[in-house]
């Protein structure tokens, strides 16, 4: 009989952002993978607390222990999971776990570390450290993640598996035009940004665009917040304007805003996939993104690409795209066709491969 497979489910008792997004589609995507394969769907493993019901994906829960946070998952998680394979989908993982698997989603901490607190800074240096001189496999999301967490690591490239993600969620949801209505926002009349105001995501440098944007009626929407446990807020007070800030914002909500933007802008210094451009793209929304090699990774040659560091050139790709609709159009197309090929079911079924070979 095969050992079990083991989700570490931490991630359910924390606020939503682009980790616990990736965690919580991966795991709806193996249950669908392993229900197709016939085989038992793994198990997710949860500490007692809340679990936000309406979004814990469909695999058989067990609750374990009595602690929360880092001491449960150092302590009692792989204590629950031994004899199995663990899945950390989060970028921590228990030191003492024998057979697992932790997904590091990207080297921030190492390569920006300006945008985060220094205790997480140091926690998690310490904690990847350590975790990749132990028997643990270590997987990330991207070739760029693999390259940069091998080079600040100091570990072979060849010791980092890559999955990648999926952009169909944002299509499962319902629109909710609402927060048009409610932002008298109209459609193909704004230009979007997403982010979580931290300073690497850079929305400082769209302060030309928001002014350029201005002068032709049309604003600039951010939607995003900081988690000021995570990131250093102290990037957080220089921000674009004049621009409307929606704040953190429902799937239903940022689907009816990427289909109705007439141009999403993401100009991020850093990340390790990139996710919300390929929702933006799946959604028919023409992409400008920085130029930065997992953006050129990810998007390919669906989007446009601006220098980052130059407001100006963010701003006149923007405007590129408002003024000429044959642009707009061939980048809608481009973008759907780009995002097709990026599945969360493909990353599921990736994972479960490396954990059936560490099972076997």
């Amino acid at each position: 009989m095969r050992p079990a497979i083991y989700v570490n489910g931490r991630f359910l008792t924390q606020p939503l952002s682009g980790v616990q997004r990736f965690a919580l589609e991966i795991c709806h995507a193996l249950a669908r993978v392993s229900h197709a394969q016939g085989r038992p769907s793994p198990i997710l493993l949860t500490p007692e607390g809340r679990i936000a019901e309406g979004d814990a994906p469909d695999l058989p829960r067990r609750t374990v222990g009595k602690r929360h946070g880092q001491v449960w998952e150092q302590f009692e998680l792989p204590f629950a999971a031994r004899g199995g394979v663990l899945l950390n989908l989060g970028n921590t993982a228990p030191l003492w776990g024998r057979r697992q698997i932790v997904i590091i989603h990207d080297a921030g901490v190492f390569g920006h570390p300006d945008s985060y607190s220094w205790k997480f800074r140091l926690w998690y240096r310490v904690l990847h450290f350590l975790l990749c001189r132990t028997r643990t496999r270590l997987v990330t999301v991207s070739e760029f993640s693999r390259t940069e967490l091998a080079r600040y690591l100091r570990i072979p490239a060849g010791r980092i598996a890559v999955i990648g993600e999926g952009a169909e969620h944002i299509a499962r949801t319902p629109a909710d035009p609402a927060i048009l209505s409610r932002h008298d926002l109209k459609a193909q009349r704004f230009v979007l940004a997403v982010g979580n105001l931290a300073p690497h995501k850079n929305l400082a440098r769209l302060d030309a665009l928001a002014h350029a944007l201005s002068l032709r009626g049309i604003p600039l929407v951010i939607s995003g917040s900081v988690n000021t446990t995570v990131f250093n807020a102290s990037g957080t007070q220089i921000l674009p304007r004049p621009a409307t800030y929606v704040g953190r914002v429902s799937d239903g909500e940022l689907r009816a805003l990427y289909e109705a933007a007439a141009c999403f802008v993401f100009p991020s210094l850093y990340e390790g996939f990139g996710l919300p451009p390929l929702e933006a793209m799946a959604c028919g929304c023409p992409v400008v993104a920085a130029d930065i090699a997992v953006l050129r990774e990810v998007c390919g040659p669906a989007a446009i690409y601006a220098n980052p560091a130059d407001p100006d050139a963010i701003a006149q790709s923007v405007v590129r795209i408002l003024d000429i609709p044959a642009v707009a159009q061939e980048l809608r197309a481009a973008g759907r066709a780009r995002a097709g090929g990026f599945t969360w079911d493909g990353a599921a079924q990736s994972l479960l491969q490396i954990a059936q070979d560490m099972a076997s």
